[in-house]
This record gives C-alpha cells, structure tokens and sequence, in this order.
C-alpha cells in the first residue's frame, strides 16, 4: 500500500471515528471480558453442533478484528486475542438496526461481543452474536491478511503492527519468556538467590567493553550504564552470600550486528566453592533441561543437525588455534603473532597486543567451526583479566571456559580471581592498555579491590548471553527477531 492508499485509508478511519464520536463513542472502558478465546475453544470446540445447543454455551470475549465480511443481513468477523482468534456472527434478526453500525467497524478495531456459540454450515464454531461494544477504533489499517506484515524495517521499528499481525512473533517472544523463567527455576531449585544489582556504575567493569557514558545531576558526577554486573555480585560473595545470580540488563558501546544489539539480556551467577570445572557441568545440564523444558533440544543450522541431549565436547583454547591453523602458536609472542595475522590475511592495525592478535585469530579461524556445543577451555592470561591462573602451574593460562554452539559464543565462565594482590597486577596492566589507545580495557577500581581484600571465598562464576541463547532455541539467526524493540538507525 503506497503513502497516498494510506493517507485516503486513514483519513476514511478519522471521518468514521468522527461519525462515532457524534454518536457517543469516547474509547469505552467498561466491557466485562469474562474469557480467553482460547477458553471457548478448549471448552467447546470438540462438541458437535447438536451437544453445542443443548449446553447454551454463552460467550462474552472481546478482540481485534482481524477479518471481515459482508452479506447483505449478517455479517461475519473474526476476532483474535493474545489466546486465540473466533468467528462472531452479526444477523439482523438479533441485532435489527445496529446491523448498520457494523459497516464502520474496520479490520484492527477493538470489539466486544457477547452471545452463544453455535457451529455454522461449514461446522467452524462461532459466536451468534446478541450484543456487542465498539471499544477502541484503530486508525491505521492492518497488514494484508495473506501476506502479513513482511517487511524487516517495520517489523522492528513498529513491533506492535509485527506482534498483531504474526502470530509467529507472538510465539517467540511467549518461548523467551518460558526460556527465562525455567532459567530462573532452574537456578532457584539449585540453591541460588536472585539479587539486582546497580545499572549505574561510577567505573564501567566487570567485562571489556566501551560504555555508555550519563551524568548525574544532583551529584555533578559522571557515570556508566552498566556493561557488566560482575564486580557487584562479587560483592555479595564478600558478604557472605555463596550462591547469587542475576538476569540484567547491560549496555555496551559497540556496533550493531546479527549478534550485537548496544542493551542486552545477561544470565550472570556465582557459586561460592566451586570452579569452572563445575560450572560447566551446571552449564551443560541446565541448557539442556531448558532446551527439554521448550522443546527445542534438537536444532538445525545450516542443514546440520544440533543435538542438545548428547554431551558438549571440551577443548584447550591452544589445541583449537594449533589444529585450525596447522601450526603452535602456544609459545609465539606478540610480534610473530602480528606476523602470522599478517600473513592469514587479517588487519592488524587495529590491534596492538598479543590478547588482542590471539582474540582475532580465535574469532576468524576457529569460532565460525565450532557448531556442536563446544566448551573451549584454558584460556590465556593476557585476554582474561577477572580469571584465576591455571592450578597446573602455567602462568600463561587461567581457568576459564566459553561454550560456543552453532558458531557463536553462549557462555563465558571463570574460575574467579580472589588475590587481591594478582587482581590489582591485572587491572594495572589493563591500565597500561588503556593508555596505549585500548577503549575496551578494563580500568582499576579502588572500591572492588578494597571489598577483595576483605576476602572473597574461591568462587566460580559464569555469564550466558540470553538473547543468543533464545535466538539458538527458537531458530533465529538475528538478535532483532529475540529482542522486542532492537536498536535500529536512523530511517532517513
């Protein structure tokens, strides 16, 4: 439909809303919707047309209008709620003159309607409608009922014309939610305790990341939207708390991608005592009873198919480089490590250390294979400053974990760094980087180390991206379809 259909449709909606007013219509907010449509259906919908009568089943449902047609005397509308959508049948013999009021009704108004069920010719169950209410009138026309809403740019930027017109919209965002909460219980039946914790950090940590900057007025004092909530829960394991976790909201300063929106959905949680080693078990069982919990334990990416019932495979971080690259990298330093990214083809002017020329190499040549559930462990120091150092006595590497499925990352997890004296060496040598132009190196905070230094128990701690993961669970390949209202560019 072109602006100008669009601007007649509108302006034939606005002479109708006028007509009504005239009439006494203000936007009503006094009908009594008694049921779900899914209600009637589930209860009604197997009797015939015969033990329908006999029961007198009476309806009083209110919906949109989503299909409408008229035949001289009657009219027939479907109507649709969040549960489900119904026929109501208007005749004449019931209503009389209010027939006529019908013919200002359009597809996408509000409607309530009360009367009987029954089952017409063609044995679909319906409402005969004996009384009915104009409740809200929509002023903007729906989709096209056989093609749907279709186009990408309005089903981000006008998610609410996407939600009421696909019911396959409706349904991913009802699983994320399912996803979420079996989450939660998971989590809860494993002892933890659900906190919240500041969205407004006077340091941006916990992750590196470039941050949103605010100002606070009152205390003339710059601060960060959060990019990480780790620093905090840490805390509380000071304090005593020895299973916490947290589903937040965080906010990074980065592009936009089928994988990156700048706010997202964090899992975070620490277990006081444990180690990444035990972690990834608890990881590995809880995707899978949550994948069981949705049915979405068997997935398909690009024709291969993803079985979340088996067990993940577990790799060393190096043994992956040296395997894909067909060379040891374990033992090269920070210039043969520019020279080899050099000669794989990649950019090097934008990275200036050794993590950062490990972290491409990773990122191009290994995580794109990753596509059975992966946990890459062992990674090295100099792209980890939060983690613990390696119990096996290799100063070059810490006990970490990331579980990459389908080719990207899920979970990123630590054996958690509790020295305060090694934390602080990190955060200063983060520092350094800082210096030398890194906008994602994480800076050196006084008040986490200060709560460090009060004790903090040996803990294992894990972050698992949820959008990703709704995304993995319902089939999506863009963090815009799992993601209810996703950042978008300008439209000019």
């Amino acid at each position: 439909m072109d602006t100008k259909d669009l601007s007649k449709v509108q302006k034939d909606r606005e002479v109708k809303l006028e007509k009504l007013r005239s009439k006494g219509f203000n936007y009503p907010n006094d009908f009594e919707k008694k049921y779900e449509i899914s209600h009637l259906i589930e209860e009604f919908g197997k009797l015939s047309k015969e033990d329908l009568e006999k029961k007198n089943a009476t309806a009083c449902n209110a919906g949109r209008v989503v299909l409408k047609r008229e035949m001289g005397k009657v009219v027939f509308m479907t109507i649709e709620d969040f549960s489900g959508r119904i026929q109501a049948y208007f005749s004449k013999n019931n209503l009389e003159d209010r027939l006529e009021e019908i013919k200002d009704f359009d597809l996408g108004d509000i409607v309530g309607v009360e009367g009987v069920l029954f089952r017409t010719k063609t044995d679909e169950l319906t409402i005969e409608v004996k009384d009915f209410k104009l409740i809200t009138k929509s002023l903007n026309p729906m989709p096209e009922k056989h093609a749907g809403l279709t186009d990408i740019e309005t089903i981000y930027r006008q998610r609410y014309v996407d939600l009421m017109s696909n019911k396959d919209s409706r349904e991913i965002f009802v699983k994320r939610n399912k996803i979420i909460q079996s989450i939660r219980k998971n989590l809860e039946e494993a002892g933890y305790l659900e906190v919240e914790t500041p969205m407004m950090h006077p340091i941006p940590g916990g992750a590196n990341a470039k941050p949103f900057k605010t100002h606070h007025n009152a205390l003339d004092k710059e601060l960060f939207l959060r990019i990480a909530p780790e620093l905090y829960l840490k805390r509380l394991l000071v304090g005593g708390f020895e299973k916490v976790f947290e589903i937040n909201r965080n906010f990074r300063n980065e592009g936009l991608s089928t994988i990156h929106n700048p706010e997202f959905t964090m899992l975070e949680f620490y277990w006081a005592y444990a180690d990444y080693v035990d972690n990834m078990n608890l990881v590995e069982d809880m995707i899978r009873k949550v994948s069981k919990k949705t049915d979405s334990d068997l997935i398909t990416y690009e024709n291969e198919e993803i079985d979340l019932n088996k067990p993940f495979k577990r790799v060393p971080f190096f043994d992956l480089l040296n395997e894909n690259l067909g060379e040891d990298i374990s033992q090269m330093d920070s210039q043969s490590l520019k020279e080899l990214c050099s000669k794989k083809g990649l950019n090097t002017e934008a990275n200036s250390n050794y993590g950062q020329f490990l972290d491409q190499l990773m990122s191009e040549f290994v995580e794109p294979e990753l596509i059975q559930p992966t946990f890459v462990t062992d990674y090295p120091t100099a792209i980890s400053p939060l983690a613990k150092k390696h119990r096996n006595g290799n100063e070059k590497l810490v006990e970490r974990f990331e579980l990459f499925i389908a080719g990207s990352e899920f979970a990123n997890a630590f054996s958690e760094l509790n020295d305060p004296i090694d934390q602080r060496e990190r955060f200063e040598s983060q520092q350094k980087l800082a210096l030398d132009g890194d906008e994602e190196a994480h800076p050196v905070d006084e008040n986490f180390l200060q709560a460090m230094e009060s004790g903090m128990p040996p803990t294992g701690g894990v972050g698992i991206g949820i959008d990703r993961l709704v995304m993995l669970l319902t089939g999506n390949r863009s963090i815009k379809d799992v993601i209810l209202f996703p950042a978008m560019k300008n439209e000019s």
